[in-house]
Order: structure tokens, then C-alpha cells, then sequence
């Protein structure tokens, strides 16, 4: 159950990892200790719903990081950092919930956006790494291309190109998936 929202807490992790600490640490070990640490407190969990797992994991991951930070930059407790952290993991959730934007009208229909959330994030580490930055930083982090362009040393055009053809992949990615789902169920 936890191992399909790898993908979802990579993203997340990805697009919060303090710059500062690129070389040191990959999102990749973040979320293996995420996982790691859900494994361990997955009895204790009473609500199994979707959306509850995946703001619990959201909680561990924001734990993991603050953790890491403390641990490669060796200083003291910065509570306004924390909440930083916090608050943007939960503002780049609310992004990949966006690009869902499905209507949270039945239980039936809430675990289907769920289930497109985390085919989205598995899509996004299917994507060549130039193009999974630019549209993290763009969708989950809620980045103007000129912002981007200079973070990522690129021209806006540049930016864009890669913008449009990773998006362009996530709908063909997406497209493959759900073929792939209906597939399996008409042969089953």
C-alpha cells in the first residue's frame, strides 16, 4: 500500500530539497526513510483513507527533511524553517490535487483523484530530468518561467520548450497508464 505513493513523496521531496544540500542528499534516500518510518507506524494508523495516508506520509516526510537539514547543516533548531518546510509540502500537494481538479463528490470519486495523484507523481520520475525540474518547479512549486530560467541557468525559451514537452510526456505517459489499467481489467 505505502510503496504507491513513492513516486507522490519523491516529487514532493524533489521540489523542497534545500539546495544547499544537492550532493549530500538525493529525495530518493528521503523517501526510503519516509517509507521506512510509515512501515514501522503503519499499525497505529486507524484511517486508511487515501487522502488521510497521504498527509500522514507528508507529516513523516516534513520530519525526514527538517531532520536531514539539521543533520548536514549542523545547527540549531530553526522553527520558522520547519514551518516553511511544512507549509510548502502541503502548498505543492494542494498543486498536484490541482492538476487532478476532479470534483469531490462521492467516496468513489475522490479515490479515483487519488489514484490520478499518484499516477501523476509515478509519471513525473519517468521523465528526463531536465524536463521533471522544469515542471516541478513550475507546478509544484508555483515558479514564473522567468524564475526558472534564472534558477536553472536556461533562456525562458529554453524553460518553455522543456515545459511543454514534459507536459506533453505526462499526457502521453498518463494516456499509456490508463490504457494499460483498462487493459488489464477487460482481459481479467
Amino acid at each position: 500500500m505505502l510503496e504507491n505513493y513513492r513516486g507522490y513523496l519523491w516529487a514532493l521531496a524533489h521540489a523542497h530539497l534545500d539546495r544547499r544540500l544537492v550532493g549530500k542528499l538525493e529525495p530518493s534516500d528521503i523517501v526510503q526513510q519516509t517509507l521506512l518510518k510509515a512501515h514501522q507506524g503503519l499499525a497505529d494508523l486507524r484511517d486508511r483513507a487515501p487522502a488521510t495516508v497521504a498527509a500522514w506520509l507528508r507529516q513523516i516526510l516534513t520530519r525526514e527533511m527538517i531532520d536531514a537539514h539539521r543533520h548536514f547543516q549542523r545547527d540549531k533548531r530553526n522553527s520558522d524553517r520547519e514551518r516553511a518546510l511544512a507549509a510548502g509540502l502541503d502548498r505543492s500537494a494542494a498543486g498536484f490535487e490541482d492538476w487532478i481538479a476532479a470534483d469531490h463528490t462521492s467516496p468513489s470519486t475522490a479515490a479515483s483523484k487519488n489514484d490520478q495523484l499518484l499516477k501523476l507523481a509515478n509519471a513525473l520520475l519517468e521523465l528526463p530530468v531536465e524536463q521533471r525540474e522544469v515542471v516541478i518547479l513550475k507546478y509544484l512549486r508555483d515558479r514564473p518561467i522567468q524564475q526558472i530560467a534564472d534558477e536553472t541557468s536556461r533562456t525562458t525559451a529554453s524553460v518553455a520548450g522543456l515545459l511543454r514537452r514534459g507536459l506533453a510526456r505526462l499526457r502521453r505517459l498518463l494516456k499509456r497508464d490508463g490504457e494499460d489499467a483498462g487493459h488489464s481489467i477487460a482481459t481479467d
